[in-house]
C-alpha cells in the first residue's frame, strides 16, 4: 500500500474539516432552493442558512451583517475591491499605495489599473517582512484613494501592524484594504479599532470549501463606495450578481465559527511544531528564516537552503512530504519568488526555499518526520554536489 506524503502546504490550501462538510450537506440535498426566490419554502430555507453564515463571519471580524458581500474567494474579493474603488473614486484621485509582498490578486489588479492611468506605489519591506510605517507616511498624497496591505503573507506568514497601518489611512482619508485571506480565524481581526475599510476573506485556508469568499465593506464612518465588476441580478446588494452558492456559504461560517472557538489551542500546537521544525533543521550550515520569527502566523516556516538546487530538494521531498518553494496561487513556478526577492535573497535563495504550512490535523509524530527527512534530503543533495542555477 502506498503512504500519502505528510501534508504541510496549509498556506496553499486546507483539507475540509468534516464538521464543514457535515453542516454544508443538507444544502445540497434537503435545502436546495435558490435564496434569491422568495416567494416559497425552498428559497427561505437557503437564506436562512447564507443569513446565519453571514452573522458568524460579520461577528468575527467586528462588522456588520449588511457589510458582508460574498464572492468565489479572495481572489474575486480583491479584485471587487481594488477596481471598485478606483473607478467609484478616479474623480478624487488616482493614486494607490501597496506593498511589493503582496499576493498577486493585489498586484495583478494593481498593474491593471496602472495601464488605464493609475499611479501605484509599491512600497518595499525590511529585511523581515515588514512595511516601514514613516514611509507610508511619506507616500500618502493628496490623490491617494487606496491603501492595500495584507494582513498576513501567504508565503512568509509576516503579519503586518494593521492597527497602525489603519490609523494612518484614517487620520489621512484614505481607504484601507487589506488580504486577510490568511488571517481570519488565526488572528483577532477587529475592522472597528483596527480602522479597516475593506477586508479579503476566503474559506479554504481555514478547513472550508473552495470557491467562496467574502469582501467586508465598511457602511459607517466613512461608508465606502464600490463599484460592481459583476452586473446580473442585483444579488449582494447590487454589488455582486449572481446566484450564491448556499452549500459554500454554509461551510465558509461553520469553517470560522470553528476557527474562531479553536483558535487559541490551536496557535499554541501549531506555534510549538513550528518552533521544533526549525529549531531542528536550522542546526544545518546555511538555512535562512525568511521572515519575522515573532510577528508570523504560528503554523507557517520558510525558509532558504544554500548551496542546494531548489528543484531538487523538492523532488527529493515529494514522496514524504507535501510542501511547495513559494505561493500555490500563481503558474510562475520556474520564476524566484517575488516575496522573497523583497526581502533581498538573491535569486539562488529564492528559488531554493522551502515553505511549510502546519495545519489543525498534523502531529508531532509527522513533524519529526519531516525534520528528518528535510535534513537527510538536504545533506544527501550537497553532497552530491547540485545546486541552483544562477
Amino acid at each position: 500500500m502506498n503512504m500519502r506524503p505528510i501534508y504541510l502546504d496549509c498556506h496553499a490550501t486546507t483539507p475540509m474539516d468534516k464538521r464543514v462538510l457535515e453542516a454544508m450537506m443538507p444544502f445540497f440535498t434537503d435545502y436546495f432552493g435558490n435564496a434569491s426566490s422568495v416567494a416559497h419554502v425552498y428559497g427561505w430555507e437557503a437564506e436562512a442558512g447564507i443569513k446565519k453564515a453571514r452573522e458568524i463571519i460579520a461577528g468575527a471580524i467586528n462588522a456588520g451583517e449588511n457589510e458582508i458581500i460574498f464572492t468565489s474567494g479572495a481572489t474575486e474579493a480583491d479584485n471587487l475591491a481594488i477596481k471598485g474603488v478606483a473607478e467609484a473614486y478616479f474623480d478624487r484621485g488616482k493614486h494607490i499605495i501597496t506593498v511589493a509582498t503582496e499576493h498577486k490578486a493585489v498586484i495583478e489588479p494593481c498593474e491593471y489599473l496602472m495601464d488605464l492611468g493609475f499611479e501605484v506605489s509599491f512600497l518595499p519591506v525590511n529585511e523581515s517582512g515588514l512595511l516601514d510605517l514613516n514611509l507610508l507616511q511619506e507616500t500618502i498624497r493628496e490623490d491617494t484613494i487606496l491603501v492595500s496591505v495584507m494582513a498576513a503573507n501567504n508565503e512568509i506568514g509576516v503579519l503586518q501592524p494593521l492597527g497602525d497601518i489603519g490609523q494612518i489611512c484614517h487620520d489621512r482619508g484614505v481607504i484601507f484594504h487589506t488580504d486577510a485571506a490568511q488571517a481570519v480565524g488565526k488572528i483577532p481581526l477587529d475592522v472597528q479599532s483596527m480602522n479597516i475599510d475593506l477586508m479579503s476573506l476566503t474559506a479554504h485556508k481555514i478547513y472550508g470549501p473552495k470557491g467562496v469568499g467574502a469582501l467586508y465593506i465598511r457602511r459607517r464612518h466613512p461608508r465606502v463606495k464600490i463599484a460592481s465588476q459583476i452586473q446580473g441580478g442585483g444579488q449582494e446588494q447590487k454589488i455582486r450578481s449572481g446566484t450564491l452558492c448556499t452549500p459554500n456559504i454554509v461551510g465558509f461560517g461553520k469553517a470560522v465559527e470553528l476557527a474562531i472557538a479553536l483558535r487559541e489551542t490551536e496557535n499554541e500546537t501549531q506555534k510549538q511544531l513550528r518552533d521544533y521544525l526549525w529549531q531542528e533543521i536550522s542546526q544545518l550550515e546555511g538555512i535562512t528564516l525568511n521572515g519575522d520569527l515573532e510577528k508570523r502566523l504560528p503554523g507557517n516556516l520558510n525558509i532558504s537552503v544554500e548551496n542546494v538546487d531548489g528543484a531538487a530538494l523538492l523532488l527529493a521531498l515529494q514522496r514524504t512530504v507535501a510542501v511547495s518553494s513559494g505561493s500555490a496561487c500563481t503558474s510562475e513556478s520556474t520564476k524566484p519568488s517575488h516575496v522573497l526577492m523583497a526581502l533581498g535573497r538573491s535569486k539562488s535563495l529564492a528559488q531554493a526555499s522551502l515553505r511549510f504550512g502546519i495545519g489543525r490535523f498534523n502531529t508531532e509524530t509527522e513533524i519529526k518526520q519531516v525534520a528528518q527527512a528535510t535534513i537527510d534530503a538536504i545533506g544527501a543533495l550537497r553532497k552530491s554536489g547540485i545546486r541552483t542555477k544562477t
